[in-house]
């Protein structure tokens, strides 16, 4: 019964909006819905006194307010927080909250898994299943607030949203639009556009398209300086090269005042953190309003790198700051819970076969160096 109710967190204002007139109802109710639940935290449409009783009855038989549920919460010594979300069919998604001096960033997922294979990444190696509905997205906002026992009308302690979880956010793009807005629209959570971050690996039709319906905060992995290493670590790359992604991020910021692209950058030991990959990187974005944010390495099961040492990426910082680019280090935190950059998983039922592809080769590798082994001795 309840899979056939309409799941009211899959609107934005405008969808709800909608919603309502065919309803047959006066368009002020959607705002009235948005504040009960972003603002009130409200799933009982019995509990939302400013709808007549015939209003909230009809709810009641066609609608429902659905999010998904946490099965697990896990607490960092530095006060990190992740959730394990359960999904139908045996998946789950993670999210991360990060406080941080005042400031507190939920870090939201928009895939089960990740449709694209970024080779450092770990919820890259765990395959692709599917997107998120909008209610998935938003809702991972909502279960947190309840998870944390805020009030967003009281009390704001999710201050910034990042669409930095698991999966590529532009792959889910009508869904992950909607649920931008709904993060910032005033009669829900009301955050600053300016609090509200997407990432992309570069899906550049996509990131060209979200000019027209967003401004949210760009930030874009970029993790290489030429394309073929990136090819390597983000394999994307071979379909939207570097210089057609850096065109994109101009367009993206163009007309915006003071806006800048935050560029992701994951220091890996031996692989992109030598001196000469600091003088290429200022050069390659020189034009473009940015800053670098330098992410140290955070190890997975199974992962061939390493993370660059302290004293490489202070340096690699230094020549960033005396060419004139802005350059922060993250600091690395839940990773003694595996909340860490690049370490979510949750569990995905694998639809590309992707887990086993890979097991394939580690088997043959196996084979191989068994078979070397038997022949030198």
């Amino acid at each position: 019964m309840s899979d056939s109710l309409i799941n009211l967190l899959n609107f934005d204002r405008q969808g709800m909006t909608d919603f309502f007139v065919e309803l047959g109802e006066k368009p002020f109710r959607a705002t009235q819905m948005l504040k009960w639940i972003y603002q009130f935290g409200l799933s009982d449409f019995e509990q939302m006194t400013n709808l007549s009783k015939a209003t909230r009855e009809k709810l009641t038989s066609i609608a429902k307010i659905s999010v998904p549920d946490i099965i697990e919460q896990q607490e960092s010594d530095d006060g990190t927080i992740k959730w394990l979300f359960s999904l139908e069919n045996g998946n789950a998604i993670e999210t991360v909250f990060i406080p941080d001096n005042g400031r507190g960033t939920l870090c939201v997922s928009s895939q089960i898994g990740c449709a694209l294979e970024c080779s450092f990444c770990s919820t890259a190696q765990q395959g692709f299943n599917r997107n998120l509905s909008t209610a998935e997205v938003i809702g991972q906002v909502w279960a947190a607030n309840q998870a944390m026992k805020v009030l967003p009308r009281n009390e704001r302690v999710i201050s910034n949203v990042v669409m930095m979880g698991m999966g590529e956010p532009l792959l889910n793009f009508k869904n992950v639009v909607a649920a931008m807005n709904i993060m910032m629209d005033d009669n829900a959570y009301g955050l600053s556009k300016r609090r509200v971050t997407i990432s992309t690996s570069g899906v550049v039709p996509a990131l060209e398209r979200l000019k027209e319906v967003s401004d949210v905060a760009l930030a874009v992995s970029l993790h290489a300086t030429n394309d073929e290493l990136r090819n390597e670590l983000v394999p994307i790359n071979k379909k939207y090269p570097i210089k057609q992604l850096l065109e994109a991020c101009k367009f993206y910021i163009e007309g915006e005042h003071k806006r800048k692209v935050t560029f992701e950058y994951v220091m890996l030991d031996g692989i992109n953190d030598k001196p000469q990959h600091a003088r290429e990187l200022a050069a390659l974005i020189k034009d473009i309003p940015s800053k670098v944010n330098l992410i140290p390495f955070n190890p997975f099961p199974n992962s061939n790198y390493k993370c660059s040492s302290r004293n490489a990426i202070e340096k690699f910082s230094n020549i960033l700051m005396k060419s004139g680019v802005i350059s922060t280090t993250r600091k690395t935190r839940g990773d003694d819970i595996d909340a860490a950059c690049g370490q979510l998983a949750g569990k995905v039922m694998d639809k590309t076969k992707r887990r086993l592809r890979q097991e394939n080769i580690k088997v043959n590798i196996s084979s191989d160096v068994q078979s070397s082994s038997r022949r030198t001795y």
